[in-house]
């Protein structure tokens, strides 16, 4: 056994997992996941630029990681920088504050890279199901950007495209540094042109009506599942691999569209980080599933964070 520690560090959060992997199978046997929301894209989309207060509490994440993987005994790590990194004009400022906390230097890639770690951490563990059809179509909804992808037992088409929860919630629903609560239905109505013309775009690339199984990864689904299954607290072992069918979608995403800041904070699974931009989200999620006629969404809590973590074993 190799144990290998993973860093996913996205727009809206960074993630750890600390796990033993036999290289002979590729198995992952986890000894740690946590995660932090720092809002590291906190105004990317329309400054260009990382702000100072989100560098600082992006560092200050990574120097608990390099704690808890010191403890863990960690033999390898990968760091993975995705959206906000990429867009970021000053993206060597945290390229050299991540070296000097974890002694590794943080890979910013593509979002074709994205896709395929995503894709890998997704559906290693579906290979010996009976029950779920292939090809997968893995959606996974970021706070910068949204990745598809096509597959079987590999990746056949994969798109990124510019439409996270963060950036939707900046870029539509912000309005003199504040939140609208709720928002409009003119907000609501930019969002959705924003979302549809980037499923155009993914369109050109990835066969998003041709999949067989829709999963669907990161925090917004996996909050959506959390309040479809009335969960009192978050439970991953609850909502990995529930199923969310179209009415429950369309049903929550109603009710988030309509709710103010104190509605979405009163919800018991909610993370605080997410109150702000889980409409967004949700939005985004509900469109994927008009767009390619999906009855149900599988939920999964292995992601791009597992991805990498298999790439290290």
């Amino acid at each position: 056994m190799t144990r290998v520690a993973a860093i996913d560090c996205g727009t809206n959060s960074i993630r750890l997992l600390v796990a033993d992997a036999d290289p002979a199978t590729g198995e992952l046997i986890e000894l740690d996941r946590r995660m932090e929301i720092v809002r590291l894209g906190q105004g990317v989309d329309r400054t260009g630029r990382l702000a100072p207060d989100a560098l600082e509490r992006t560092f200050a994440a990574c120097r608990q990681y390099a704690a808890v993987i010191k403890e863990h005994g960690a033999e390898r790590l990968r760091f993975v920088a995705t959206s906000a990194s990429r867009d970021a004009e000053n993206r060597d400022e945290f390229v050299r504050g991540v070296l000097d906390i974890l002694g590794v230097e943080p890979e910013v890639i593509s979002g074709d890279q994205e896709a395929q770690f995503s894709f890998d951490g997704a559906t290693k563990e579906l290979e010996g199901s009976d029950h779920l059809a292939k090809p997968y179509l893995v959606v996974d909804i970021g706070g910068g950007s949204t990745e598809f992808v096509v597959g079987d037992d590999r990746v056949l088409a994969a798109r990124s495209v510019d439409i996270g929860c963060v950036r939707m919630t900046e870029r539509h629903l912000v309005h003199d540094g504040v939140v609208t609560d709720p928002p409009t239905p003119g907000q609501i109505a930019a969002i959705r042109a924003d979302i549809d013309a980037a499923l155009d775009l993914a369109e050109e690339t990835v066969p998003l009506t041709e999949a067989a199984t829709l999963v669907g990864l990161a925090g917004t689904v996996t909050t959506v599942a959390a309040i479809a299954l009335g969960l009192q607290e978050y439970d991953s072992e609850a909502i990995h691999h529930s199923r969310l069918s179209f009415e429950q979608v369309q049903e929550i995403t109603g009710r988030l569209v309509t709710s103010t800041h104190a509605e979405r904070a009163a919800i018991p699974a909610m993370h605080p980080g997410r109150v702000d931009v889980i409409t967004s989200g949700a939005l985004v999620l509900l469109a994927v599933m008009e767009r390619t006629g999906a009855r149900e969404v599988v939920v999964s809590e292995h992601d791009i964070l597992d991805g990498i973590g298999w790439s290290v074993a």
